[in-house]
């Protein structure tokens, strides 16, 4: 007679990852969260009373193949903090604060301490962004993932005041484009960054120019940027911003861009980071393309006014900006 852990699917594993993390996600509530977890939704109480017409923005996204870096070096606590941070700046990018994060683990056969770490990873992130943990979903599929490999993702909710969305439609020519230094590649580029470099070195070599493994520089954690940028979006000063993942500065910054207008990048304003370097030089790749795909040590940009490019720096200078261009007609 078949069961069902016969069939892969070990529900003692389920109940002992729920034990595992149940602490950790509890650790990310607040008073807005209403019921534990395990039940059929998470309940977060939607009480904004410092805001006259609160406006709910949300974003859902993964990390892609940095995963296969994650599976590579048994390091699987920080594509977590990657997921929970690249959704937050998602929404920061429309002025928000986010409120709370539902995340979705799934996997071939599931190891309770790796699901662990990858949840772990989860709420740390959170807990840095003052965001709540409030549901997900672990999901046992046999046969749909390689051994040792799983796959993530998550939604993000957070809140703006309707008069103090950011999106862009007051940029205007001559305004400055400010760069927000990146870790490394974040969460994007990596398939090509993993067919030009592990086809050559394992993750872990260790290069000079990175002061690190190839291991450690590829999982380097997708910094979030809403501890900067909050105190200049109180400023009202901030008129567009852009988070730089897939399609690069330029296909990410024209999202937010009014008609007739466009970007001037000067690439030479700031240092590239030492493994984008690494990357095209292993892999022959084009300017055009490494501008295409990667971030190049860029991680956000904002948009000001030139009257107001000074105050801007020097709030947030800690986090070494850089005037990297202007819009133009």
């Amino acid at each position: 007679m078949k069961t069902y852990k016969d069939s892969g699917v070990d529900i003692e594993a389920g109940d002992e990852t729920i034990r595992r993390i149940k602490p950790l996600v509890k650790s990310t509530f607040n008073k807005n969260v209403l019921a534990d977890i395990g039940l059929f939704g998470g309940f977060y109480e939607a009480n904004f009373p410092e805001y006259e017409h609160p406006v709910l923005v949300a974003s859902t996204d993964g990390v892609g193949t940095k995963l296969k870096i994650a599976f590579m070096t048994g390091v699987h606590d920080t594509v977590g903090q990657c997921l929970v941070n690249h959704g937050v700046n998602d929404i920061l990018s429309c002025g928000a604060k986010p409120l709370f994060f539902l995340d979705y683990f799934a996997t071939g056969k599931l190891e309770p301490t790796v699901a662990e770490q990858v949840i772990s990873g989860f709420v740390k992130a959170c807990r840095e962004n003052g965001c709540a943990l409030i549901g997900g979903e672990t999901a046992e599929m046999p046969s749909m993932y390689q051994e040792g490999e799983y796959d993530v993702s998550g939604t993000i909710i957070g809140v703006v005041e309707k008069s103090k969305i950011v999106n862009g439609k007051n940029i205007i020519p001559g305004d400055v484009l400010i760069g927000l230094p990146s870790t490394g590649l974040h969460t994007n580029g990596y398939s090509l960054a993993r067919a030009v470099l592990l086809e050559k070195y394992p993750v872990t070599q260790y290069f000079d120019e990175l002061g690190c493994t190839l291991g450690e520089a590829l999982l380097k954690v997708h910094h979030s940027y809403l501890h900067v940028v909050t105190p200049l979006l109180e400023t009202g000063f901030i008129k567009g911003i852009s988070h730089i993942t897939g399609g690069g500065i330029i296909g990410n910054t024209k999202r937010i861009l009014p008609e007739g207008t466009s970007l001037n990048i000067d690439w030479n304003s700031w240092e590239t980071l030492p493994i984008f370097k690494l990357i095209q030089k292993e892999g022959n790749i084009s300017d055009e393309e490494m501008r295409l795909t990667f971030n190049l040590g860029i991680g956000m940009l904002l948009v000001v006014d030139k009257s107001n490019v000074a105050q801007i720096l020097s709030l947030c200078e800690k986090e070494k900006p850089v005037l990297i261009g202007r819009i133009k007609n």
